[in-house]
């Protein structure tokens, strides 16, 4: 079975190392350039925790600042791990979306302790903002990276869904999935996407993916890649069928 990975390069690196002893073999496209936005030094005073939405948005922290004495709490497993491989010993996940790390911030923080800051890209999805700020927390938010789209596939992916080598594309978020279909639409590519699986992370993801006939759309159980994952291997046998 040959996926296709959408994700950033450092995000679809560590899906390689995932994928090898599945036994799938992965075709790199990342749909997005990660670049670290500059400027001074982040105001931290006063803050007791560090929210992030992304690995990318630890990474851009990281790069930025030295401080590693906040907790942090991730809105996912991989932005979790993220925060801990960058030297971040205190890290939560609230294992789905912003809702759930909203909810996550209300159980584990009290609003007197001290403000929140929120590592940021220059978009996100969900209200984060809102949902703490109404239940009394002073909310401070950084944008620290930007994510550019590509604006064309790479010859060898074009190669591949034109010669239905493409057996399934794997989509974390709606952007990205929005940005597949531009593409594929752009290239004249449409008919290939009925011999392709599009593997989901969540409803909302599928729904911009929802804009092309797919053989399939397969949304994980969990969003997370480790339900994502095996929602791929589950479907291994069935690659490249009639």
């Amino acid at each position: 079975m040959r996926v296709l990975i959408t994700r950033p390069r450092d995000d679809a690196e560590r899906l390689v190392q995932a994928l090898g002893p599945m036994g799938i073999e992965p075709l790199l496209e990342p749909l997005f350039r990660i670049d670290h936005t500059g400027g001074p030094k982040l105001d931290l005073d006063g803050v007791q925790a560090l929210l992030v939405t992304s690995a990318n948005g630890v990474r851009a922290f990281a790069a930025r600042d030295g401080r590693r004495d906040l907790t942090v709490y991730a809105v996912g497993d991989a932005s979790a791990r993220a925060a801990a491989e960058v030297g971040f010993a205190d890290v939560e996940s609230a294992s789905g979306d912003v809702e759930d790390l909203a909810r996550l911030v209300r159980r584990r923080l009290d609003p007197a302790q001290g403000a929140i800051f929120h590592a940021a890209g220059t978009r996100m999805a969900g209200d984060l903002a809102g949902m703490v700020e109404e239940a009394g927390f002073t909310y401070r938010r950084a944008v620290l990276y930007e994510a550019r789209a590509a604006d064309e596939f790479s010859a060898a992916t074009v190669q591949a869904l034109k010669a239905g080598t493409v057996d399934g594309a794997l989509f974390f978020s709606p952007r990205t999935a929005a940005c597949f279909v531009d593409l594929v639409r752009k290239g004249g590519l449409a008919g290939a996407c009925g011999r392709i699986i599009a593997f989901c992370l969540s409803p909302a993801v599928a729904g911009k993916a929802n804009a092309l006939t797919w053989r399939e759309i397969c949304v994980a159980a969990q969003p997370d890649q480790a339900a994502l994952l095996a929602a791929v291997f589950s479907r291994r046998g069935g690659a490249r069928g009639p």
